[in-house]
Parts: structure tokens; C-alpha cells; sequence
């Protein structure tokens, strides 16, 4: 506020001063103030999506309070309301206006890309479009996309497209994008403005590419193009490389220097650290299979560190998860909390894609029959364990050890998505969309804390309300839509949501 009081006061006095001097041909120098620029630097317009992006996508409010609770990862000891379905209409408003505001500037982007030849600069824009594009529609399923962002056009009301229209389109373009890497990119250099990986194309042709197989699996049962776009991609890993290591994971790292550069997360919990919790369906499964990243993701209960309370044990550690969208607050002590690397380090990361992720697709894929170019369904659900382990830190002898264990792989392919939930910790939209297309895990339910109220429901919710804006704003092109949404989370299931008797 002070600095527009400011910068108010000072146009007052300019206009004082030319209302003194008359007329001059200094004008546009005097009306000129070098330190608010007309023309934003491209790079800077890069930098500010990639971190827009990660700062709004993969905060409390976007990802942690209902993706995450409906994904099984978190639960919440206090202030429970989004994990029992009660959402903040402000909240979704946000949400909303942060994806059209990216896009806008996206576009905005590949416009003066495309103008002054930025080759590389145009890609990396396109790639980030089809990100920001992929998260809007598994969060809303049907939303403006093709019509979207056209102010400049006339467009004050943008018609709507179905999920079923964007996924193809988000395809389309991962594929350009991935081709034009593959024929040699630009030469200009987009490291200024790179956030994510310091201007290294190489890394984002395969995230790009790792976009797509993403996109593609999602769909595999529900559209031929799924299995096209997978066997094109796994059969020419030369021309489409993939996120192979946990060195290409596509990871925005915080360096927690101040309260605008803390990751999102870690930023929540150190205000609020009796708010978020571990939730049980994670942490049972995890402890029933002896997995060795509990300890990575989640703390001990304080209660079984504490001497001479019921749960301590010679310091022996308990981790105990609480109900997600519980009736009550517990008693904190009692429970774990996400550990530091997830949601304790200021300076920790905000979760694209990881490599873990591509070998699991790829492990399903295989399951299903398609050409993978030799790699088989265990070949690739080991490598995908490995690599999770790899990246939390666990030998590679404890992960031996669990593959030949509890992990060892059996042919199901349950048994791919169950090690897929665990592996994208923190990807709360990735979690809910597995969730929701495959039913892992199989014994997610829905929140005790308002049993009555959703007595009819059978599953946590399928998608998000529209915002009250939209609804309000562009209230003709929105309600067919909104008419198929029923309790503002149920209703209309995902294209790709291939479930039966569920609602």
C-alpha cells in the first residue's frame, strides 16, 4: 500500500510541475519512470509462471487440503472443514483465477517467443501450458481451454470445453513440443528466466515427453489415442527421452531465505503445527509392508519420544496416523506429522514429476499388453521402487531388500498402483487422479467427520466446486456444466474415471 501512496503522490507532483512548465517535448522522458517498466523481460515472465506454478499449485490451499486429504495422504487435526468437503468459496475462486492468470501469461509468452524467434523460450512456454492445463482439468473436468485467455480478442465469456476435447489437445501439444526438441529446439539461451532447471532443454524435452506418457496412461482405457501416444513414445526412447533419474526429476527447489521464497508446505506448518497431521491409510499401509521411507516421510508421535508417556518405549519410534476428515481434534501429541524433507524444510521442493513415476507408467503399460520396446512389467515396477528409495534416501541393500520382500512383484497390477500412491507423496493431485481411476487405495472412504450429510456418497469426491465467480460471471456457458455436479464434488465422473458404483 505504501508504495502506491507513494507512486501516487509522485505522479501528483509531476503533473503539478508540467501544469507550471506548459507544454514541452520532454514529455514522454519526464512522464517516464525508469524503475516501473512498460515492457516485462520475457525471461522475467518465465521465471514469475514457474514460480507462480509451484507456489500456488503445490501450496496448502491448491494441493494439501482436499487433493491431498482425498488422495490419502494428509489428514488434519484442527481447522478440518475442507478434508470433511466444507471448501472456502474464496479458496476456489483463487484457485481458479491462478490457472487462467498462468495461461494468460503463458501465452502471453509463446506470442513474443514465436515474434523474436525464441525457439526454446516458445517450448519450455508450451510445456508449462500443458502442466498448468493438465492439473486444471483433472481438478474441474470440463473448463474453458480452447476459448480461454481471449480478452485481447473480444472474449469476455469463453465457452466451455469437455474433458474429453482437452486431453487430446494437451496431447497434441506435448507432442509439438517433444518434436521440436527432438528436431534440435532453439538456440537462444531461456537459463535467466528458468526456474526449473536452469535452461537445461534437455531436461525439459524429457518432462515434456513425460507429460505426455503421463496424459496418455491416464487414458488408456477410455481412448485409443492413450496406447498411441505410449507406444510412440516407449518405441523411439531416442527421439522422446523420458525423466530416466532422479537427476531430471522435475523438482521447483525452495531456498528458504525469506517468507516469499519457503516452500509452501513447510510455510503452513511452521504457523500451524497442530493442524496437519499423517494420514492412517498411508501410514498403515506403509507400516504393515516394514516400507523404510516412513521414516522419510513422517515423524515419530511426540507421545513416543516423550519418557514417561504411555507411548514411550525407550525412544523407540511409533508413527500413527489419524483419521482423514475426522468428527474431532486429538490430542497432537499422539500423532505423526509429514517429515522434514515433505513438509518441515523451508528450503525443501514442490513436486512436478519424478523418475519413479515414468517407470511405474511404464510397468502399466506393460500390464496392459502395449509395445514398450522390450521392458517388462517387473523390469519396470522394481526400477520405479529403486528409484523412489534412491530419491528418500534408502540404501539400495534396504531397497533389495523390500523388492524381495514386501514389494516383490507378483503381476498384479494393483500391486503397480499401490507402489505408484506411495512414490508420489506430496503429489496430491497425481494422487487423487490415481485414486480416482483406479480406486488405490481400495480402502480410501469418506470423511466420518460429516457421515450424515454425505451418507448417499460411496468415495471421496470426484472433482472440485466450480468458484461462485465463474458461476456468477460466465453463468450461461458454465451451467450445463454445473447442472451435472451434484453436492459440488460429485456428479459428472472423469472421462477417465472408469469406476462402477461409485457416487
Amino acid at each position: 500500500m505504501k508504495k502506491y501512496i507513494q507512486n501516487t503522490v509522485i505522479a501528483l507532483m509531476l503533473v503539478t510541475m508540467l501544469l507550471a512548465q506548459g507544454c514541452t517535448d520532454q514529455f514522454e522522458e519526464i512522464n517516464t519512470d525508469p524503475d516501473s517498466p512498460i515492457e516485462v523481460p520475457t525471461s522475467n515472465m518465465l521465471a514469475w509462471c514457474i514460480w507462480h506454478t509451484s507456489a500456488r499449485f503445490y501450496d496448502r490451499w491448491f494441493m494439501l487440503d482436499e487433493p491431498c486429504a482425498f488422495a490419502g495422504y494428509v489428514a488434519k487435526m484442527s481447522y478440518i472443514d475442507e478434508a470433511r468437503y466444507q471448501f472456502r468459496a474464496g479458496v476456489q475462486d483463487s484457485n481458479w483465477s491462478y490457472i487462467y492468470r498462468t495461461l494468460l501469461n503463458l501465452r502471453d509468452i509463446q506470442a513474443r517467443a514465436q515474434a523474436d524467434n525464441l525457439v526454446n523460450m516458445e517450448l519450455v512456454a508450451k510445456a508449462m501450458e500443458v502442466e498448468v492445463m493438465q492439473i486444471a482439468t483433472d481438478r474441474w473436468r470440463d473448463i474453458p481451454y480452447s476459448d480461454a485467455v481471449k480478452l485481447g480478442e473480444g472474449v469476455l465469456t469463453p465457452t466451455y470445453d469437455t474433458q474429453e476435447e482437452i486431453y487430446p489437445a494437451l496431447l497434441a501439444l506435448a507432442k509439438e513440443v517433444g518434436d521440436r526438441f527432438a528436431e534440435g529446439g532453439g538456440n537462444d539461451d531461456i537459463s535467466s528466466g528458468d526456474l526449473l532447471y536452469g535452461g537445461d532443454t534437455d531436461k525439459w524435452r524429457r518432462f515434456i515427453n513425460s507429460l505426455r506418457l503421463r496424459m496418455a496412461i491416464r487414458i488408456s482405457e477410455v481412448s485409443p489415442l492413450g496406447k498411441q501416444h505410449v507406444e510412440e513414445l516407449l518405441g523411439n526412447p531416442s527421439r522422446y527421452p523420458l525423466i530416466e533419474s532422479n537427476d531430471d526429476n522435475a523438482f521447483f527447489w525452495w531456498d528458504g531465505a525469506d517468507n516469499t521464497r519457503f516452500e509452501p508446505i513447510a510455510d503452513a506448518y511452521r504457523t500451524r503445527k497442530t493442524e496437519f497431521c499423517a494420514p492412517d491409510l498411508l501410514v498403515d499401509h506403509m507400516l504393515e509392508r516394514d516400507d523404510p521411507r516412513i521414516s522419510i516421510y513422517f515423524t515419530p508421535t511426540p507421545s513416543s519420544q516423550t519418557p514417561g508417556d504411555p507411548d514411550y518405549d525407550d525412544g523407540k519410534p511409533l508413527y500413527r496416523g489419524y483419521i482423514i476428515g475426522a468428527s474431532l481434534n486429538p490430542p497432537a501429541k499422539n500423532y505423526s506429522v509429514w517429515g522434514d524433507r515433505y513438509g518441515i524444510d523451508l528450503g525443501g521442493f514442490s513436486p512436478y514429476y519424478r523418475a519413479a513415476e515414468v517407470y511405474f507408467h511404464i510397468a502399466e503399460a506393460a500390464s496392459l499388453g502395449y509395445n514398450t520396446g522390450g521392458v517388462t512389467a517387473e523390469e519396470a515396477y522394481s526400477k520405479g521402487i529403486e528409484l523412489s528409495m534412491e530419491e528418500n534416501g534408502v540404501s539400495a541393500a534396504e531397497a533389495q531388500a523390500y523388492l524381495e520382500g514386501a514389494g516383490k512383484f507378483g503381476g498384479d497390477r494393483k500391486q503397480i498402483w499401490y507402489e505408484e500412491w506411495v512414490a508420489i507423496f506430496k503429489q496430491g493431485m497425481e494422487g487423487w487422479s490415481l485414486y480416482r481411476r483406479t480406486g488405490t487405495p481400495e480402502n480410501n472412504y469418506i470423511a466420518p467427520g460429516r457421515a450424515n450429510q454425505y451418507a448417499d456418497h460411496t468415495c471421496p469426491p470426484f472433482r472440485s466446486p466450480y468458484p461462485d465467480k465463474e458461476l456468477n460471471l460466465n453463468k450461461t456457458n458454465n451451467k450445463p456444466f454445473r447442472d451435472e455436479v451434484k453436492d459440488d464434488f460429485w456428479g459428472k465422473q472423469m472421462w477417465w474415471d472408469t469406476r462402477t458404483n461409485v457416487h
